[in-house]
């Protein structure tokens, strides 16, 4: 994919993807993430510098080591990466043993970030404290995890292969449900209702529950709803009487806008440090996925009771039993990589068992991870996106360098296999993340799709998968269907079906919240890019013609010499080839808009321009038909000549395949969820 695709799919992915809630997916590449596959969810990001290696001596981990290390790294990143702001808490044993901000809270007014009182929006991390609410109706006994989620609403999700979605899997995003983007930031608090945005944005079951992870914003709001109908508080209010004020979270809130005493605590978001216009504070619906407002500190305490089994000094929000279980894994796309706990996705890396979430809003950018066997959790967050070189690889980067300094480990050598080349050529093809909208974007995600490309050697490049340098990283198979980056230590896995056809790859090198699947090539960036690129430049092409050539007819005056029946069949043609142009612009026309500004899709904004292509695909339909018949027309008519035929033939089979892409993808579904 060109850089201009690549952002595209990148937006889709962590914007439509889940902007605000979770740190997943971007549309620069999936990635290297922009999140502009929707917010609030993990979003892909660049992986780890290939030739990365530990430090020889492992530094202790104490608050004087730590500043050392953080100011003398954090500082730089947030320039290079043009963020305004960004704030780090780390605890141990029980204890805040850092905490500190870097840069402005507020440019214009040259506020430096406190840890203490600025609040960030952390999005999806957001998502932790819903699915411990969860775990605490569920120690309760007011809910079950494995029971249909339908017994606890007042509105029916409809089923899918006669199996029902249960809270298991909700909490390790396994729902079935495609992702969906329209009203997940509104634009007035008016418009922010759980209820009425989860009975209106009912997402299409794309597979069975319990088989394939596909990152939900969705999912997470009917748990917050569940927890809503069966504790009888309003969430909002469940959470601030339940984990807030146990934690003694005092500068924490979902609630949107900001209560008036927290308000003016909020720190500033910005798309650049360098733009340094403030934007307005991002709404979330639903709000269990992402609308929390907190501080470092407040984290921190967070960070705490979930390391210490549910205890925070003398209280406790959990049982130390449910929180065992809410820290073990119920789901990985492949044995062996990390996968979903109850809630927090696994991270292991550099020998520590680590689990964690990620967040991102348009300009809000978070992450927390806790090293479950060394009792340590990590909090970031930054109020901008920045360059490319921003928060979304910065944070990456300082958690990484963090993991090398205090606890270093170099993983055992192993050698390549030897189906290397075999298997090579098996995985070799065009893959879509299964976290996707189907109904409505189909177009989009053809735009995301990444390629596995091997060398002579079987070793295979990703397309998408870049280090910090923006660089592709190199896989080599070292077991079956097994690959660890060259130089590095991420790992993938293809997964195939009992008949060895190739279902799906999974890797470590990000946070576990989709898979990448097998696309038939029919349906691959590969094919029908190429040729819809063709198809459509021989449509723009051959109205230039008819232009110049009536110009120029009507300068020599010499009319075409046309039987009115042909005649009519050429104008019809001429409108349908008009069509067949006019719809693949206008798709790719509004994904530029979307690129641009995330909220054109976020917001609804786009619904209308997507039924007017809607509209113009069923006349590019009429069209092709029209052109069919005009080419057939002239092949039987008397004295056309052989460019003249052979031109309407290459139109004629043009037009045929716009009409199958048009179909294929959903261009006249007239369906607008997304």
């Amino acid at each position: 994919m060109n850089r201009y695709a690549k952002s595209i799919a990148a937006f889709v992915i962590t914007c439509v993807a889940g902007i605000a809630m979770a740190q997943v997916p971007q549309v620069a590449n999936p990635a290297s993430a922009s999140s502009a596959a929707l917010p609030m969810s993990p979003a892909p990001t660049s992986a780890a510098p290939t030739g990365a290696t530990p430090q020889d001596v492992r530094h202790e981990l104490t608050a004087d080591d730590l500043s050392v290390f953080f100011d003398g790294m954090v500082p730089f990143a947030l320039q290079r990466g043009d963020v305004a702001g960004g704030v780090i808490s780390v605890v141990k044993d029980g204890k805040l043993l850092f905490t500190r901000g870097y840069g402005y809270a507020d440019l214009k007014q040259r506020t430096p970030v406190s840890p203490d009182s600025t609040m960030f929006r952390p999005g999806s991390t957001s998502k932790l404290f819903t699915w411990t609410a969860v775990m605490q109706q569920v120690e309760q006994g007011k809910l079950d995890l494995d029971r249909d989620i339908n017994t606890y609403l007042d509105f029916k999700i409809p089923p899918r292969d006669g199996k029902p979605i249960t809270l298991r899997n909700l909490m390790t995003h396994t729902p079935g449900f495609e992702d969906t983007a329209r009203g997940l930031l509104p634009a007035t608090p008016e418009e922010v209702d759980l209820e009425k945005y989860l009975k209106s944005h009912v997402p299409a079951r794309i597979f069975a529950p319990g088989e394939i992870v596909a990152y939900s914003n969705y999912g997470c709001g009917l748990a917050g709803y569940i927890v809503q109908r069966v504790s009888g508080e309003r969430f909002e209010d469940y959470i601030q009487h339940h984990i807030f004020e146990p934690l003694g979270m005092h500068h924490s809130s979902f609630a949107q806008p900001l209560p008036a005493a927290l308000a003016p605590l909020m720190a500033k978001g910005y798309k650049s440090a360098s733009d340094a216009k403030p934007q307005s504070f991002e709404l979330v619906d639903p709000a269990p996925a992402g609308s929390l407002s907190s501080t470092a500190t407040d984290m921190a305490n967070f960070m705490i009771a979930q390391l210490q089994g549910g205890r925070f000094g003398d209280t406790r929000i959990l049982q130390q039993h449910t929180a065992d279980l809410m820290h073990s894994q119920q789901y990985t796309a492949a044995p062996g990589l990390p996968g979903f706990d109850l809630g927090f996705y696994q991270e292991d890396s550099n020998g520590q068992r680590i689990i964690g979430h990620g967040g991102d809003t348009v300009v809000f950018h978070s992450d927390l991870h806790l090293l479950l066997d060394a009792n340590v959790g990590i909090f970031m967050s930054m109020n901008s996106a920045g360059n490319e070189g921003g928060a979304h690889v910065v944070r990456k980067a300082i958690f990484r360098a963090f993991l090398d300094r205090y606890f270093p480990h170099e993983p055992s050598s192993e050698a390549t296999a030897s189906t290397a080349k075999a298997d090579a050529a098996r995985v070799s093809g065009w893959y879509e993340s299964s976290r996707r909208n189907e109904s409505a974007l189909r177009m989009f995600y053809m735009l995301s799709q990444i390629s596995v490309v091997p060398d002579a050697d079987g070793v295979l490049t990703i397309s998408a998968w870049t280090d910090y340098a923006g660089k592709p990283l190199h896989w080599r198979e070292t077991g079956p269907l097994h690959y660890r980056e060259v130089n590095g230590k991420a790992t993938l896995d293809f997964v195939a079906d009992a008949q060895g056809n190739i279902r799906y790859w999974a890797t470590d090198a990000e946070a576990p919240v989709f898979v990448f699947q097998r696309v038939p090539a029919s349906r691959s960036m590969g094919l029908a890019g190429p040729l819809v690129a063709v198809s459509t430049l021989i449509m723009l092409v051959t109205l230039l013609l008819w232009f110049i050539g009536g110009r120029v007819r009507k300068h020599y005056r010499r009319p075409l010499e046309l039987a009115p029946g042909q005649r009519r069949s050429r104008l019809l043609s001429h409108l349908g080839v008009a069509a067949l142009a006019a719809v693949v612009v206008g798709w790719l026309g509004l994904i530029a808009a979307i690129s641009i500004n995330e909220n054109f899709l976020l917001q609804g904004a786009a619904t209308p321009w997507i039924y007017l292509l809607y509209v113009i695909g069923v006349l590019a339909l009429l069209g092709a038909i029209a052109v069919v018949i005009h080419a057939v027309r002239a092949w039987m008519a008397p004295r056309r000549g052989r460019w003249v035929l052979a031109g309407e033939t290459l139109l004629a089979l043009a037009a045929i395949y716009l009409a199958w892409f048009i179909v294929a993808f959903g261009m006249i579904s007239f369906n607008v969820r997304f």
